[in-house]
């Protein structure tokens, strides 16, 4: 028996939360909520207000900011309330995740389950989940100063971040369950299909960046038409900002075309990964990841669509961002399936 399967089992269940803290933060971001909370207190900001007195306490620090002052102007309590509890529950989460990783790692510590080199591997995860709360709180601050709105940019990172922290423990727990590859090709037949996927995994990971910055500038609410963008395949307003670097970061036509590229590019080449790894002989269980990694793949280009197609909704909306992490789980499944022997 694997005695460190019960640490597999720990970190999948942080991924799972992991999973969850960014479909909160995608439906915090689309109810405009993420700038309701003013202040960052890890510890005293964990117990939530509940007399008439903390809630005014808390409506009054809000008006302060750009966002109640140009956009909700007037909001009452109630209202207020229905915004501040999605990004509570978002921090509240970032918090349960951080004690939910460090107690059972230093259980496990004590217990001597863990060896070194994978001891620096926990460690890391935990110092970036550490990063990631102060990204977080550097994000929010953006929209308190006088934009209404975060940065993209910072939106992006704090996004991106998320995604490193649950790759690297989904990798982690992949090479506790599967130490060893088990396919029947060898490692040099097999080699160009596992570059193959790798190289699918970090596209993947780009179009989830690009992704924050379709979210940060709202670009999902313009060019709600496919597959052409009102039109055109590639709009005529798509280097309409100078400089022209400035267009692939601020400016909706060019966020969302190069969104969209990504999606054509992986609509093409994960079905021709598929086609390819039938010609190699792989375990059964590498079969299911690469089947499951194409059906992945359909589920997420179906919500994108959808999610175009119908103006951001928000439940459409929060399993399309949710959608991209699974697609993402399932190309590193995949490349993990076909590592090289002795590679975890």
């Amino acid at each position: 028996m694997n005695k460190q399967k019960p640490i597999a089992i720990w970190l999948l269940i942080c991924c799972a939360l992991v999973f969850a803290m960014i479909i909160v933060g995608g439906v915090t971001r689309l109810t405009d909520s993420g700038l309701s909370i003013v202040e960052w207190q890890p510890i005293v900001g964990t117990i939530p207000p509940v007399t008439q007195n903390d809630w005014e306490v808390l409506l009054e620090k809000y008006r302060s900011t750009p966002q109640y002052q140009k956009i909700n102007k007037g909001m009452s309590i109630d209202e207020f309330k229905g915004i501040f509890w999605w990004e509570y529950f978002h921090r509240l989460l970032g918090r349960l995740i951080g004690v939910v990783f460090f107690i059972p790692f230093v259980c496990f510590l004590i217990q001597k389950r863990i060896d070194r080199p994978l001891g620096v591997k926990l460690i890391g995860i935990f110092i970036l989940g550490g990063l990631q709360g102060f990204m977080g709180w550097y994000m929010v601050m953006s929209g308190l100063v006088n934009d209404p709105h975060v940065s993209q940019y910072r939106l992006t990172a704090h996004l991106g971040l998320a995604i490193v922290i649950f790759a690297a423990m989904f990798w982690v727990a992949l090479g506790i369950l599967s130490p060893k590859a088990d396919n029947p090709d060898t490692d040099e037949k097999i080699r160009p299909l596992y570059k193959f996927s790798a190289g699918l995994a970090g596209l993947i990971f780009i179009m989830i960046l690009s992704g924050g910055f379709v979210a940060g500038i709202r670009a999902g609410f313009a060019y709600n038409t496919f597959p052409l963008m009102n039109g055109h395949f590639m709009p005529p307003e798509i280097f309409m900002l100078e400089p022209w670097y400035r267009n692939f970061f601020a400016n909706m036509a060019t966020v969302q075309f190069n969104h969209r590229l990504i999606a054509w590019i992986l609509a093409f080449l994960v079905p021709l990964f598929w086609f390819k790894s039938k010609k190699y002989n792989l375990s059964e269980t590498t079969r299911i990841a690469c089947n499951l990694f194409l059906i992945m793949l359909v589920i997420q280009i179906s919500l994108g669509i959808s999610t175009l197609l119908y103006v951001v909704p928000i439940p459409l909306a929060a399993s399309h961002q949710g959608g991209a992490v699974l697609l993402f789980a399932a190309a590193l499944w995949v490349s993990h399936r076909l590592r090289l022997t002795g590679n975890t």
